[in-house]
């Protein structure tokens, strides 16, 4: 079985487990960071793709490998591939459910913890020189504590469960939102609060998305949504940029309305150093992070470990698990 895979040899190397060097395959790395006509003709009897969580796989590409019936992403996220396509096609998309959720969770507190506790502003003001002045006036801000914030999770997959997990210590109001209330145990084991959306967003000090990208929520982090948010709250993304309106909330920091963000996704990814928000005045509070919450060797073990699996069973004439197009 061919396998085209747009992803570095070198991370594959790594987390490669040792039973694959027996399963009958070829393994072909692609140099482009997505597919593209050249690479695709010359491999038409590829029959699995292996790609980067934001690496787009289209219709046109699956039109172009007739024998395809895999794609895998490396990471949680799928929204790059045409689901619909494959699911016509009877092609299996699956993800790697689950893998990066306690690596995104330290990620997302760490950025919590950044914005509120100066982590980036601090830094710099040490290595100009300037200690004692940015202590001085630290002093005189009321800075908070994580444990005094109402912290509102807008999801609550596996990456918001292992936040609220990691956020429970700190002794922070825990609420949050999904389409789908949790059951009330699961609620309880994690001290988590269920509110409706609209009531989270005017409650909460920090606002963190942990949701999926799909037709109902690209974008909803949007004027209507900001207009109900608590003055100075502080927006963190460790899920996916396409979740923001990136102009929305730039003009919310402008006006004074959001009090800082904390990003470690955003849309377009590579994101231009011209991004709305990326290119704001020094005085707005920002935390940035070139998308590296599930960047951990602990998440790329569990990930590559379920792709190689997956293929496994797909060569054994098995269901792979995580499917995600409904096969």
């Amino acid at each position: 079985m061919k396998i085209l895979i747009y992803g570095p040899k070198a991370r594959y190397d790594l987390y490669l487990p040792d039973y694959v060097k027996q399963l009958p395959v070829e393994l072909v790395f692609c140099t482009s960071r997505r597919p593209t006509p050249e690479e695709v003709e010359a491999n038409r009897d590829a029959q699995a793709i292996f790609v980067d969580a934001i690496t787009p796989v289209t219709r046109e590409v699956m039109d172009a490998l007739p024998r395809l019936k895999l794609v895998h992403s490396e990471g949680v996220g799928f929204n790059a591939i045409d689901v619909e396509a494959a699911r016509e096609k009877g092609i299996f998309v699956c993800n790697n459910k689950g893998c990066n959720a306690v690596s995104v969770a330290e990620h997302t507190v760490m950025l919590m913890l950044m914005a509120l506790r100066h982590g980036v502003t601090g830094h710099e003001a040490v290595k100009a020189g300037r200690q004692i002045q940015m202590k001085e006036q630290v002093m005189v801000s009321n800075a908070p504590e994580l444990g005094e914030q109402a912290v509102g999770l807008i999801g609550l997959g596996d990456i918001g469960q292992a936040a609220a997990r990691v956020l429970r210590p700190f002794g922070c109001e825990l609420y949050y939102y999904t389409a789908h209330r949790r059951p009330p145990e699961l609620e309880r084991e994690l001290g988590v609060t269920y509110l409706p959306l609209e009531e989270l967003t005017a409650r909460c000090d920090i606002l963190s998305l942990h949701c999926a990208v799909n037709e109902q929520t690209v974008h909803m982090i949007d004027e209507a949504f900001l207009a109900h948010v608590k003055p100075g709250a502080i927006l963190v993304n460790t899920a996916r940029g396409q979740l923001v309106d990136s102009l929305a909330v730039r003009r919310a920091l402008l006006e004074g309305r959001l009090g800082g963000i904390a990003m470690d996704t955003f849309d377009p990814e590579p994101t231009p150093a011209d991004h709305p928000l990326v290119d704001l005045p020094p005085e707005i509070s920002t935390v940035y992070s070139p998308h590296l919450g599930g960047i951990t060797g602990g998440s790329f073990r569990r990930a590559h470990r379920n792709m190689w699996n997956n293929l496994r069973l797909l060569l054994e004439g098995g269901r792979p698990n995580f499917v995600v197009n409904g096969l």
